[in-house]
């Protein structure tokens, strides 16, 4: 018998966003290769979560061993309490947050307790490369709505047009990657409309809440009707820069939440004990250290448009995130994995295949993605080397 792939697992490919990254670290090592692909900072934390961290595994006994499998109540009381004092809505620790490893897991999470097989998910693209595999595990049909440049607006009679008897929910990120769009209040309350018209849920993707440099982020489980049909995820990754603790978390309602926490318990059990200790007291950080994040990426998102247009990309200035999507079309007429590679060879830099964040892959063919969470002196590396590699002659 010839052994095969589950169906599943044979209509998604590998993470391309962890693959570039992978393919520039072969090819050029870790002393020259610019990592312009993957959403991670290459500076430290601040002191005081690290500290933090130290503290709990240092206190030891049952902080060594599983936390409740849905978190840790400390965890749990802090992200209530600042969500419950940013949304003006209170948000019950025991019946409404679950703790997860990461947003990913999050996502899944959130997929496989709400959506079923034969259910239909609005998805917007391009899209952050997960959720396509995130409704194909879950067995359902993702329908999408293209967002389009420069602005990366959506036409309202398309997105009314996805929804159907058979759409179960809609998945929603704002500030959005790979474009860095920041949904607009009212863009948010037409689909509220339409999940309350189709008796349907909003699953909703806030991991860069706290890095928006034009508009307001804006909770979709704040607008009239909606708290009790949204799941709403974030978690430390982005905003306290430690990818790789791996602690997410997804606020629900209870019945929501009930699904949530069976299914998370059996896709990993729970997230890391002291650092979930450690997160909840960042979570308690004055504001003070959100405005410092926001000014800190401003000064890069500056520095990387102003050198990608330099080099002679079309780059679209993000509203939010840390990620430029560029336009490649007057540097090449390759296609945009072709081109990545060419960096990849030429330059070290690693980029994102634009068709990647796509389902119609030829919408994303002049596209690269960039992501700046890096010091200034790597973003500045980084260019001086597109620069120098984009000086061959290119096909």
């Amino acid at each position: 018998m010839a052994i095969s792939l589950s169906l599943k697992a044979g209509r998604f490919t590998e993470s391309v966003i962890r693959e570039m990254t992978r393919v520039n670290l072969a090819r050029n090592g870790p002393e020259r290769a610019v990592n312009f692909a993957q959403g991670f900072p290459d500076f430290d934390p601040v002191p005081e979560i690290v500290e933090a961290a130290h503290a709990a595994l240092s206190r030891g006994g049952p902080l060594h061993q599983y936390a409740t499998t849905w978190g840790a109540l400390a965890l749990r009381q802090a992200v209530a309490d600042k969500k419950s004092a940013e949304w003006g809505l209170p948000v019950d620790p025991d019946a409404q947050v679950t703790v997860a490893c990461g947003a990913t897991e999050s996502m899944m999470a959130a997929m496989l307790a709400a959506v079923d097989p034969g259910d239909e998910v609005v998805i917007f693209e391009p899209f952050y490369e997960n959720y396509g595999p995130d409704c194909i595990l879950s067995g359902a049909e993702p329908r999408y709505v293209s967002l389009r440049p420069p602005d990366w607006s959506f036409d309202p009679d398309e997105l009314r047009g996805s929804f159907t008897s058979k759409t179960r929910a809609i998945v929603i990120n704002t500030p959005h990657n790979p474009t860095g769009k920041v949904y607009s209040r009212q863009e948010l309350q037409l689909i509220a409309d339409l999940c309350q018209e189709h008796d349907a849920i909003a699953i909703t993707d806030e991991i860069y809440e706290h890095l928006v440099y034009e508009g307001e982020h804006v909770s979709i489980a704040t607008l009239p009707g909606m708290a009790e049909r949204t799941i709403t995820i974030s978690g430390a990754s982005k905003t306290y820069s430690v990818t790789g603790w791996r602690i997410g978390w997804l606020i629900a309602p209870p019945a929501l939440t009930d699904g949530i926490r069976k299914v998370h318990d059996f896709l990993t059990v729970g997230a890391a004990h002291p650092l979930q200790i450690a997160v909840a007291a960042a979570l308690r950080f004055p504001p003070s250290f959100y405005d410092a994040l926001v000014e800190e990426y401003r000064e890069r998102r500056s520095l990387i448009l102003t050198g990608l247009r330099e080099c002679g990309f079309d780059p679209n200035p993000p509203a939010g995130a840390y990620y430029v999507m560029a336009g490649i079309e007057h540097l090449t007429e390759l296609n945009d994995v072709d081109f990545a590679q060419h960096l990849i060879e030429r330059a070290a830099v690693a980029s994102v295949p634009g068709s990647s964040f796509y389902a119609n892959r030829e919408l994303g063919r002049k596209q690269l993605r960039f992501s700046f969470p890096k010091r200034r002196e790597t973003i500045e590396r980084g260019l001086v080397a597109l620069r120098a590699g984009l000086a061959h002659r290119l096909p």
